[in-house]
């Protein structure tokens, strides 16, 4: 995953997910960095020094091992295209967590890359747990990393301490000894990448610097190794999070348009240096880190794929872990509404552009939370959707773990539903079956069409549904600042995203007066604080052009606050009337903000309470001006 944009974020997905990803995709921040609790941290200090093992010993066996060639019956990927290349990867997994893990700071450069591994709660990865993986029905391992954890590059040295690199090719001869596919990256790594939007153009120059030297040294170790390696250009920094300010405090100078031409030059940089090693790497596959990861960014036409000499070799990258508030933060509770059925169809269908144009599509990160190792209620929804969407247009799948579905010390996955759904799912099971690639998109489309079909019969019979076109209701939005609870936040009100246990007073707007909206959170856990809250009035827009929503009072736990600014009146989308009452992610009052009285004080930030101050009830009384 990625590091998110925001410290309650990222300290919400380590605690929640120990996710390990980038930056955030789009508008919805996602991932995590874990930090290592004490226990761990002793653990690992000790398992360094009993790993201690000879550095041209190891780099012997792996040069040893990539020098063999896979057996006959292994496909020809030299001849392949990239579309081609992705039907034999078949389904991935992610190696969480681990060789990303990030100590750099903590540790020096020098230190015993194991020790590194497990700062995040994983064990060091084995040829058991990479074998498991493939017995699990998993073709592609997508192994993320973090280098500088093995560089001193603050002193301006980006040599690449050797033992790293022999470690990450251990790992990748793992996966070739379980005639495994393997992508390779440079992960989030403490957002290193932040150095490319400082405002001095030395710091930008040694981040570019530092990442060629990077990619140099990765690919001349490792351009001997036969098509079952692949290297990611990066994982989410590519986009917004070139402006991170984590290791540049200068950070933050480049524009939109500016973050789209850093990301297309990096790419193109990685391109042009592993293809200028020569040897396997003249026409090694390689995958291209979308902006963001996110797919409404990647299919934007200000990101563009490199140019490349070799033909038909390149593929993109993109994440999907949508809606986030099921997916990673766990707030709402289920998943397999008609709408989201067709939110996924959509997006997934709209990565075509891609594969249109001869680009393979990994999704090198998807999933949903997990509770313990026990998938989430719904969890079999989503991921049947997810999946015959891949099969249908052709992309690669790469599930995000962490240790939670599949069990690193047993070294299977731990729920026998999700194992054998992935079993069923593997490209053995459906070579066994004798399905062709048309058999697979012909069970992928019609398994599509079969859910939508019975998600939207399921709404018929929902007794709590969405307001109709003609109808203006009001509600509040909230998502907490723990990020456990949240009830129907965004312009389109949505009954069934929220939390389990909250009761919610939503009154049906019928013209001027005052109204009064609530949310009882007593049972839905008791939240903490808040990122967000607004009041929404459905259609408001088109129903009563140039309304007003004038907030007269806000109660929290039944008593009434005080308000820091003064809330304004403005719409998104043209339909839903909304008053933010606290948005994190708006700093700024749009000039067509509209109030009942002239006011110097407008903010978004007009309710700002405690991210420690225990929820039980939110109430807001407002007059609706017409």
């Amino acid at each position: 995953m990625k590091k998110t944009t925001t410290a309650a974020l990222s300290l919400l997905l380590c605690t929640a997910m120990l996710s390990s990803c980038g930056a955030g995709a789009g508008t919805a921040p996602q991932d995590t960095q874990a930090a290592a609790s004490s226990e761990t941290a002793a653990d690992t200090t000790s398992q360094a020094v009993e790993t201690e093992s000879s550095a041209a010993d190891d780099t012997t066996a792996a040069e040893e091992t990539t020098a063999e060639a896979k057996d006959s019956t292994a496909p020809d990927t030299k001849s392949m295209t990239a579309l081609e290349f992705a039907n034999v990867l078949g389904n991935g997994i992610d190696l969480g967590n681990t060789h990303e893990a990030y100590g750099h700071g903590s540790y020096s450069w020098d230190t015993d890359p194991k020790v590194f591994e497990k700062l995040w709660g994983q064990p060091n990865t084995s040829q058991e747990i990479i074998s498991g993986m493939k017995a699990a029905g998993f073709d592609t391992v997508r192994v993320p990393v973090a280098w500088t954890n093995g560089m001193d590059y603050e002193s301006g040295d980006y040599t690449i301490n050797p033992a790293l690199l022999d470690r990450i090719g251990e790992v990748i001869d793992y996966a070739i000894n379980a005639d495994m596919y393997v992508i390779v990256n440079d992960h989030w790594d403490g957002s290193w990448w932040g150095m490319f939007g400082s405002a001095t153009e030395e710091t930008r120059q040694k981040a570019m610097d530092m990442y060629i030297s990077m990619w140099t040294q990765i690919g001349e170790r490792y351009k001997d190794y036969p098509d079952n390696l692949i290297f990611e250009s990066a994982n989410e920094e590519l986009g917004d999070r070139l402006n991170d300010k984590d290791v540049a405090e200068d950070s933050g100078t480049l524009s939109a348009a500016e973050c789209f031409e850093t990301t297309n030059l990096i790419n193109q940089t990685f391109v042009d240096t592993i293809r200028a090693q020569g040897s396997n790497n003249a026409d090694r596959f390689l995958l291209i880190a979308g902006y963001n990861t996110d797919i409404e960014h990647t299919t934007d036409p200000k990101f563009k794929m490199p140019t490349d000499t070799a033909k038909d070799k390149l593929l993109v990258s993109v994440h999907y872990y949508n809606p986030s508030t099921y997916c990673l933060f766990g707030s709402v509770n289920h998943w397999g509404k008609a709408d989201q059925y067709k939110e996924m169809n959509k997006l997934l269908e709209s990565l075509t552009k891609f594969t249109d144009e001869g680009y393979g599509v990994i999704i090198g990160e998807y999933g949903v939370l997990t509770e313990g190792s026990e998938p989430r209620e719904d969890w079999d929804l989503w991921f049947d959707n997810f999946i015959n969407n891949c099969d249908l247009y052709g992309y690669v799948p790469v599930l995000w773990d962490c240790n939670g579905l599949y069990n690193k010390l047993t070294y299977k996955i731990s729920n026998a539903d999700v194992a054998k759904f992935f079993e069923e799912r593997s490209n053995a099971s459906r070579a066994a079956a004798g399905l062709s690639d048309e058999d697979i998109k012909n069970n992928a489309r019609k398994g599509l069409d079969e859910a939508l079909k019975a998600a939207e019969d399921r709404a018929a019979e929902e007794m709590e549904e969405a307001p109709d076109e003609n109808t203006a209701m009001a509600w509040i939005m909230y998502q907490s600042a723990d990020w456990s609870v949240s009830y129907s936040v965004g312009d389109v009100f949505d009954p069934t995203a929220k939390t389990d246990g909250i009761k919610a007073t939503n009154p049906v707007i019928t013209g001027p007066g005052e109204y009064t909206v609530a949310l009882d959170l007593t049972d839905a856990g008791l939240p903490k604080g808040c990122v967000f809250s607004a009041v929404g009035v459905t259609n408001g827009e088109i129903l009563y052009p140039d309304c007003i929503i004038d907030i007269k009072s806000v109660k929290i736990n039944g008593e009434e606050i005080k308000l820091e600014g003064t809330p304004y009146t403005s719409s998104d989308d043209g339909k839903c009337t909304r008053v933010n009452l606290y948005n994190m992610w708006v700093s700024k009052v749009p000039a067509e903000a509209r109030s009942a009285e002239k006011a110097d004080d407008l903010s978004p930030q007009s309710m700002v309470l405690s991210d420690k101050q225990m929820i039980k009830t939110i109430e807001v009384t407002f007059d609706f001006i017409v």
